[in-house]
């Protein structure tokens, strides 16, 4: 008989996830709700629970399955090291709608803590391994009690639709699972994106939730330049980096930059100086608008550049694991004075100094910041991705 859990009807939800989590420790499957479609979940540590799981969903072992974990840190136990893209990836897209896809070949990875059965029906070429972190409230709690990663397949018998309501679960598998956690509709109504990324390339194995077209710009770098206000000389870094990185060509225009303040309000326009001094370099900066540095500016962007030893202070004392990514402009470690209430003249000496120091941090960019490569073999007719191809299946 199906236990199913309303968790719209549920004021306090740990009842629900105390429940699932001894239910996955009987080494049972479970359906759960994520931002895409129901998923069937096993523990990942209990290969009899996965290969039960392979059963129900009568699919073919020889596709990989996903596991799905709490964040960026727990991939990182599985892969070892990031690339820049995927660690971009990661940063901008969980959690959220996507399977990533990454090699996990590492001799040193957790991914040989696993169960030899498990590991061989989650690991696919190139030793690859597809990590899903839901955006679910509930999901998350479970993560907080379970021993270790779940494995996680889209909820549908093989072949028929996955499903995007609790009800349907039951419909299809009726009572071959125990325990169903209905939050209603999912929020895309249909599967996760699957990007498969080696290196600094990258494969969309399954079109999803994610549109093609956004993927490219998640790949994209971004560099973030930060000043107080966020009016003169980040503004000024940020049109006279533009500027470089399109006449540098070679893929470098393609780089995201934006500029942003620690103590910047909302929607200031840059200072007349600033606006003039960049007319004279025939860059128009008449239409920048102030604004705060905010988490998702550092959640998105590859290098932050602050104008002082200040600015980096405070950006790493409120984000501490993102301290590797944030650096001073000038790369003897030194401050860029702050020309505000100054003469045009001293606002010049502050823009030449700027671009000096931005074309060197040009020059020192690493090959892998911006190779990015991309090929899409998926076949988005199919829902569960292209069954001749080794795509990792998830919700």
């Amino acid at each position: 008989m199906t236990t199913v859990l309303d968790l719209r009807r549920i004021e306090d939800p740990r009842d629900s996830v105390h429940r699932t989590v001894e239910a996955l420790a009987r080494g049972q499957v479970v359906a759960i709700p994520t931002e895409t479609v129901y998923g069937l979940a096993a523990d990942a540590l209990n290969p009899a629970a996965v290969l039960r799981l392979i059963e129900i969903k009568g699919r073919s072992a020889s596709m990989p399955l996903a596991i799905a974990v709490r964040g960026e840190q727990a991939i990182e136990d599985f892969i070892c090291h990031w690339s820049p893209l995927s660690r971009r990836l990661a940063r901008r897209c969980m959690p959220g709608p996507i399977t990533l896809v990454l090699p996990c070949g590492n001799p040193m990875s957790i991914a040989h803590r696993l169960p030899a059965q498990t590991r061989e029906l989650v690991v696919g070429e190139s030793d690859c391994i597809g990590f899903r972190v839901v955006s679910h409230p509930v999901i998350c709690q479970l993560h907080d009690f379970l021993r270790g990663p779940l494995v996680l397949t889209s909820a549908n018998v093989s072949g028929q639709t996955p499903a995007i309501r609790g009800q349907d679960v039951v419909s299809q598998f009726g009572d071959s699972i125990p325990l169903v956690l209905d939050d209603g509709p999912t929020r895309y109504g249909g599967a996760s994106s699957v990007v498969r990324v080696i290196g600094n390339r990258y494969e969309i194995l399954r079109h999803g939730a994610i549109e093609s077209a956004a993927m490219n710009e998640f790949t994209k770098p971004m560099i973030a330049l930060v000043c107080t206000g966020n009016t003169c000389r980040s503004p000024m870094a940020e049109a006279i980096l533009k500027t470089l990185l399109r006449k540098a060509g070679g893929g470098l225009e393609s780089v995201v930059v934006v500029s942003a303040g620690v103590a910047a309000g909302e929607g200031s326009m840059a200072s007349h100086q600033a606006i003039e001094v960049m007319d004279a370099r025939g860059i128009d900066i008449s239409d920048h608008l102030s604004r705060p540095l905010n988490e998702a500016i550092v959640d998105q962007a590859d290098i932050i550049l602050t104008m002082t030893r200040g600015h980096r202070a405070a950006i790493i004392a409120a984000w501490p694991d993102r301290a590797d990514q944030v650096q001073t402009l000038r790369r003897d470690g030194g401050d860029i004075a702050d020309p505000v209430g100054s003469s045009l003249e001293i606002y010049q000496h502050c823009a030449d100094q700027l671009e000096r120091e931005l074309a060197a941090w040009i020059k020192s960019l690493p090959a892998d910041f911006l190779s990015v490569a991309v090929a899409s073999r998926a076949n988005s007719d199919h829902p569960e991705g292209n069954p001749h191809h080794d795509s990792q299946e998830s919700a």
